[in-house]
């Protein structure tokens, strides 16, 4: 007798909105992460003490918080952060410009793991540069804020096939455009190769954007 799976019903949503970082200086941190630019939401105080703080970086759609009495978590103890960028060599010079200490990018190392105690963070097989084939997901950068929770910028261009649901979404106006600009290159590949103006050029790139999110092959 063949098993039946169950229909596959779509669950309550589960947005994850906020991670707590743990802080030592609670006004020298809200001034580091606004300085990075952030969106601060927030800056709450209590007569117990109780304070809380929530920034959130551009485009995202999860915060951060900080504060007095918001985690027994040692300070700087926060590891593997991670924000997702479309070009890590901007991203990394518009830290810089805001004074923040980043490393050169870097990339792994033929088939070698970044460590094994902390992911790219502080693993031993690092090479510099961004990946020599921009593979998606490869290229990173790393910076810590002044209690030491360890950031990395990661480059994704496209995503691995499941990662995205059906629907097709960005986070700001800058990816969506930086979605165009990729699929404005391949199709300038694509006419090259068709020898003339391809009318349907609004239908190519929307197809181009929806496979490079879904992590499916892409059109030639």
């Amino acid at each position: 007798m063949l098993a039946v799976k169950p229909p596959q019903v779509r669950t309550l949503d589960m947005k994850l909105e906020v991670i707590v970082i743990p802080v030592a200086d609670v006004d020298r941190a809200k001034q580091f992460y606004g300085s990075l630019g952030w969106r601060l939401d927030a800056d709450f105080g209590f007569d117990d003490g109780f304070r809380v703080i929530q920034f959130t970086p551009p485009g995202s759609g999860t915060s951060v918080i900080f504060g007095k009495n918001v985690t027994a978590a040692a300070p700087g103890s926060a590891r593997g952060l991670y924000l997702v960028v479309s070009d890590i060599e901007v991203a990394r010079k518009e830290l810089l410009s805001r004074g923040v200490k980043v490393s050169e990018p870097f990339h792994g190392g033929g088939d070698v793991h970044f460590g094994t105690d902390e992911p790219h963070l502080f693993g031993n097989v690092r090479v510099n540069g961004v990946d020599p084939e921009r593979r998606s997901y490869l290229s990173l950068a790393s910076f810590s804020d002044p209690d030491g929770n360890g950031w990395m910028l990661q480059e994704i261009t496209a995503r691995l096939p499941g990662r995205v649901a059906n629907d097709t979404t960005f986070t700001s106006a800058a990816d969506l455009a930086a979605a165009l600009r990729r699929a404005a290159a391949a199709h300038g590949g694509h006419e090259k190769r068709t020898g003339g103006h391809d009318v349907n050029w609004p239908d190519w790139y929307a197809e181009y954007i929806v496979r490079e999110q879904a992590g499916e092959t892409l059109p030639t």
